[in-house]
């Protein structure tokens, strides 16, 4: 699943880590807080035409 970094309102890890959207959806994912704020910093870094931590634009 892929979720569209847009619409995250909250990211909670209660212990799990849980994703609220704008839409009021909720979603349990596996990955930690950390792995996804991770992955929306290289996602907004590729959208700038930046290079994320490996170089290749954070893919």
């Amino acid at each position: 699943m892929i979720i569209n970094a847009e619409l995250i309102e909250y990211i909670e890890g209660t212990p799990d880590t849980v994703i609220t959207l704008s839409t009021g959806r909720k979603l349990v994912v596996k990955e930690t807080t950390d792995e996804v704020v991770e992955r929306i910093l290289c996602y907004r870094a590729r959208l700038r035409g930046v290079a994320g931590p490996t170089g290749d634009g954070g893919a």
